[in-house]
């Protein structure tokens, strides 16, 4: 096959020279803005969706775990699909599906009905997250661009994180909880038009079947596994189904791997990569940091509601230091992270969050809010730094063509490490509170009640029948004095946690491990996605202006010496499109990673 008709593969819709990055950049914000926010909105609108649909605390839980689920089981599903089918086609039918799920679940008449449209929206929100961070890549090469719209991007997920109990606190005040899905409508039909006018379609030029065996083994597995995690701890541990999803996902997580290892270059999960240092280091960094600091985050918002007796609007107004925090260090590390190695960057912005949750142990049950201050800041800062150099190593351990496939396994551990996080850290705090709870002095009184007591604490659930009024303020200064203790202990863990995690990521990210389009300077801004080669890619003399001889796009603006030739072994070029002469001496791109149209070049 021709390499033009390779192109013709890779490129569709748009000419190379398309004022495509802004619009880009601005339709991956917007729709990272919205699935982030309903990450944190919709727990400040369960208390009324309780009220509304007669939900119990189980299907209160299901609500949020069903979007959680589905979005963690099929990132990496989403992410190899846009490699094969075109990025920018798995992105639109993930916004129509993430836009139409959110538009059921505002109009939800029972539990049931809730809890389907939010499983519909998380597979929405996968295929969204999953190509998000490579249509980003494809429209931005080198360290300094993809440093600035990496850190733009951070910077606005970061705020629709931290601005998820304030704007949720809003809307279920002022209109209702519905609201904080039908909200998404609008805007879901403004970007897609957007998306569908000015987004540029990318795949992998490469022919190769789609691997649904593999696909359906990982989704199967994911899901089974992430299911046991999170039911264990309302359900049993030793219950049947969580002991049935534990085995089958187990085992269908060690067929998928059979089944990649046997399909070779035709999987959809290039099993190299965990060959690769840079990638298991920001992969298993990410999956720690993400499950020590989300679980913090969410127990210090159940602290500001329970214990301190703030509403959601304001418990968004006091985790203000960290999101203006976040929002300033994520800007400065974009524009700035590319004068430092990206690993460097993520070290130090894991041991920032580390040091940030230690902090929080500076509450006592006698503290205001301004005690969590310090703890708030320095996590900000840390959060902030994190997303964009994680974001580059991610991307950059891949060539573009791979790009899908290497967001998806990126976006699955940051997704996977939340879930397990909140939910073993939950359940771990939620230990500690009834345990420490039934030790005091008041819940020996209660005897056989404390421990029901406690876990109203721990929930915030409203307080059992039957406890004496005499009692009463007794039994809330005991467990609020519960809740702040089982906190600091927790966050403790969570910051060790942490600590290994920016440890994994300082001994093992390396800029060696990095394809070039994530370093370069001068790399060409190309719509073929899939153009780039791995990790060893051959190098370009310094004075080419054109990055491969595959790429036979016009480039008016790039200047081509008069001397330039084509080398012998490049594959014919069109007349009217002189190439440049390639280094004599480059290095054969691996053929693992080859993502070329055409042959190696030497």
């Amino acid at each position: 096959m021709s390499a033009e008709s390779m192109v013709g593969r890779a490129q569709v819709g748009h000419p190379a020279g398309a004022p495509a990055r802004g619009w880009t950049l601005g339709v991956v914000c917007v729709t990272t803005f919205m699935l982030l926010l309903d990450v944190t909105v919709v727990n400040v609108g369960l208390p009324n969706i309780r009220e509304s649909l007669d939900a119990s605390f189980a299907e209160q839980q299901w609500v949020i775990a069903a979007y959680t689920l589905t979005m963690a089981a099929f990132l990496l599903t989403s992410g190899s699909l846009a490699d094969q089918l075109g990025r920018k086609r798995i992105f639109t039918n993930g916004l129509v599906l993430f836009t139409l799920s959110s538009l059921v679940a505002g109009l939800a008449v029972n539990p049931l009905m809730l809890e389907l449209a939010r499983g519909a929206q998380g597979f929405g929100a996968a295929m969204l997250f999953a190509v998000g961070l490579a249509l980003i890549a494809q429209e931005y090469h080198g360290a300094r661009d993809r440093g600035m719209a990496f850190g733009i991007w951070g910077s606005v997920g970061g705020l629709a994180f931290a601005f998820g109990p304030l704007v949720g606190g809003f809307l279920t005040n002022s209109l209702s909880w519905r609201w904080i899905f039908l909200v998404n409508v609008p805007i879901g039909a403004v970007v897609l038009i957007a998306a569908l006018a000015r987004l540029r379609e990318s795949r992998d030029p490469r022919v190769r079947s789609i691997d649904w065996a593999g696909m359906s083994l990982f989704g199967v597995a994911l899901a089974l596994l992430l299911f046991a995690f999170m039911a264990g701890n309302s359900m049993d541990w030793d219950c049947p189904p969580v002991l049935f999803a534990f085995g089958f996902g187990g085992a269908a997580l060690a067929a998928f791997v059979a089944v990649q290892h046997a399909k070779g270059d035709a999987a959809m999960l290039d099993l190299s990569l965990f060959k690769n240092r840079s990638f298991n280091g920001v992969a298993w960094g990410t999956l720690l940091c993400n499950a020590a600091s989300l679980a913090t985050i969410f127990l210090l918002i159940s602290y500001m509601q329970n214990v301190l007796g703030y509403s959601a609007w304001d418990t968004g107004l006091r985790f203000m230091p960290l999101t203006l925090t976040l929002f300033v260090v994520a800007v400065l590390t974009g524009r700035l992270g590319s004068r430092f190695p990206p690993g460097m960057l993520l070290g130090i912005a894991i041991s920032l969050i580390a040091v940030g949750l230690g902090l929080v142990t500076l509450v006592s049950t006698d503290s205001e809010w301004t005690a969590l201050l310090p703890a708030l800041i320095v996590t900000g800062a840390g959060m902030g730094m994190f997303n964009p150099p994680r974001a580059a190593v991610t991307i950059g351990v891949v060539g573009p063509a791979r790009a899908g496939m290497a967001s998806g396994m990126g976006q699955t551990f940051q997704q996977v490490g939340v879930a397990l996080g909140v939910s073993a850290f939950g359940a771990l705090f939620e230990r500690c509170v009834v345990l420490d709870f039934t030790q005091s002095a008041v819940g020996k009184q209660l005897g056989d009640q404390a421990d029901s007591v406690g876990h109203a604490f721990a929930s915030g659930d409203d307080l059992p029948g039957g406890i004496s009024p005499a009692l009463l303020d007794s039994v809330t200064a005991a467990g609020n004095a519960a809740f702040v203790r089982s906190l600091t202990e927790v966050v403790m863990f969570c910051a060790l946690l942490a600590a290994v995690g920016a440890v994994l990521v300082f001994s093992l990210i390396r800029n060696r491990d990095l394809h070039e389009s994530a370093l370069g300077a001068g790399v060409p801004r190309s719509t073929d996605a899939g153009l780039a080669a791995g990790p060893h890619a051959a190098h370009v003399h310094p004075q080419a202006h054109v990055h491969s001889p595959a790429h036979v796009q016009p480039q008016p603006q790039a200047h081509v010496h008069p001397q330039a030739h084509v080398h012998p072994q490049a594959p014919t070029q069109p007349q009217s499109q002189p190439q440049a002469h390639a280094q004599p001496q480059a290095e054969a791109a691996d053929h693992r990673h080859t993502e070329r149209a055409g042959p190696p070049t030497r």
